[in-house]
């Protein structure tokens, strides 16, 4: 079973932060698959969804433990006072910071995927580098509406697709040979991928507690593989 890193926990809310390749709450076909919902809910009774991550995309999320939590924090995000921050790794170089205002839709021609359509929902993602490499940017990235996969849409509609995303990008993951630009000898075997799922972290989440209303801001520390793929970069992508 998949070890579950818990940020801050009290009688109103945990916070956690999910790993990749986790569903966030129970699919919708197949119940019986592993989520990070089940898992928190087994040990604790009437533990409620506020509000998910992707499958792929790792970092922090909140749930509820009670109607009076549920309802407070439910009104944050549908209020958009909720802040939060995601890590984006992108192919390109992104020099400044901006603003993507592009309504998102579900592709027409593609079941699970979206879209950027006119007829979409209102849609707002603002990002900025933190560092550039020969071939890829880490960007900090906010989103002001929560609308399915995002950033990973707008990103790719302003031509800096994740660096891996197979959806919306490209389906070669990122391997220390394609850092290196070293061609393989025809003899070796193909390299091992530094990260293998979309390079996106939600890093930090900040609200106000639905009891006191003090101010509640977490960090989410980055997971192995998205650091694994930043360090090579350091030593050998500038």
């Amino acid at each position: 079973m998949t070890k579950v890193e818990i940020l801050y926990e009290d009688n109103d809310l945990v916070v956690v932060n999910k790993t990749s390749s986790l569903l966030s709450i129970p699919d919708r076909w197949d119940p019986n698959k592993e989520s990070l919902y089940h898992m928190l809910g087994a040990v604790r009774p009437g533990l409620m969804v506020v509000h998910r991550l992707d499958k792929d995309t790792s970092g922090a999320i909140i749930f509820a433990k009670n109607e009076s939590a549920h309802k407070h924090l439910n009104n944050l995000f549908a209020e958009n006072k909720v802040n939060k921050t995601y890590l984006a790794l992108v192919h390109g170089q992104v020099v400044e910071k901006g603003t993507i205002d592009s309504p998102i839709a579900a592709d027409p021609f593609q079941a699970g995927r979206m879209v950027v359509h006119r007829k979409g929902k209102e849609s707002y993602t603002e990002y900025e580098p933190i560092e550039n490499y020969k071939e890829f940017s880490l960007l900090r990235v906010k989103i002001l509406t929560g609308r399915t996969h995002q950033i990973r849409v707008h990103l790719s509609s302003i031509g800096y697709p994740l660096a891996f995303d197979p959806l919306y990008g490209t389906a070669e993951p990122i391997t220390i040979e394609q850092i290196k630009k070293r061609n393989l000898r025809a003899s070796e075997t193909p390299p091992m991928p530094l990260i293998a799922r979309v390079p996106l972290h939600a890093n930090h989440i900040t609200f106000s507690h639905p009891v006191h209303q003090g101010v509640q801001s977490f960090e989410a520390p980055l997971p192995k593989d998205f650091n694994a793929v930043l360090k090579q970069l350091q030593k050998w992508g500038r």
